[in-house]
């Protein structure tokens, strides 16, 4: 199971070699590995990856690095386990995970989620100013909002739909 700091993942041993074994062959295809899960739901695993590019991700490419990654797997074999590899966009409302993720998005509008209620609410909304050690911050309706690590569940790009 992937043991969350905050929104800053630890990932699982199983996560670190995929990410290590797929980021150069994502790389390949012209594309940033943005994210890996490795998950079990309803009594199946599933791998996923996650990624992104300019012009944006379409079928083909998540088609090649799904080609590319599979047969690196087979002839690693570091999943003892069968799952189903997944690759996709992360989309319009990307997740922000690394420290690269909210250096690159400052500026951008944001939802935060929290683990628990503070105010009474437990999603933030926001221009995201960066995250420095282990506070986000957002400027919300001309106010400069923080948040620690420890009670951000999630934090995503908004989208106004």
């Amino acid at each position: 199971m992937t043991r969350k700091k905050g929104i800053i993942i630890d990932y699982n041993r199983i996560e670190k070699q995929i990410w290590q074994l797929a980021e150069p062959l994502v790389a390949a295809n012209g594309a940033e590995l943005i994210d890996v899960e490795y998950v079990l739901e309803a009594g199946q695993w599933y791998l996923r990856l996650y990624v992104d590019r300019e012009p944006p991700v379409d079928h083909r490419l998540c088609e090649c690095v799904s080609n590319a990654v599979s047969a690196a797997l087979d002839d690693n074999d570091p999943i003892e386990q069968s799952y189903n590899l997944e690759v996709s966009s992360p989309g319009l409302e990307r997740p922000l995970k690394r420290q690269a993720d909210f250096d690159r998005y400052a500026g951008y509008e944001v939802l935060i989620g929290l683990y628990a209620p503070r105010g009474g609410r437990k999603e933030y909304r926001g221009i995201l100013q960066g995250l420095h050690e282990d506070t986000i911050s957002i400027l919300m309706d001309g106010e400069l909002g923080e948040f620690k690590l420890d009670e951000v569940a999630r934090v995503r790009l908004a989208v106004d739909w």
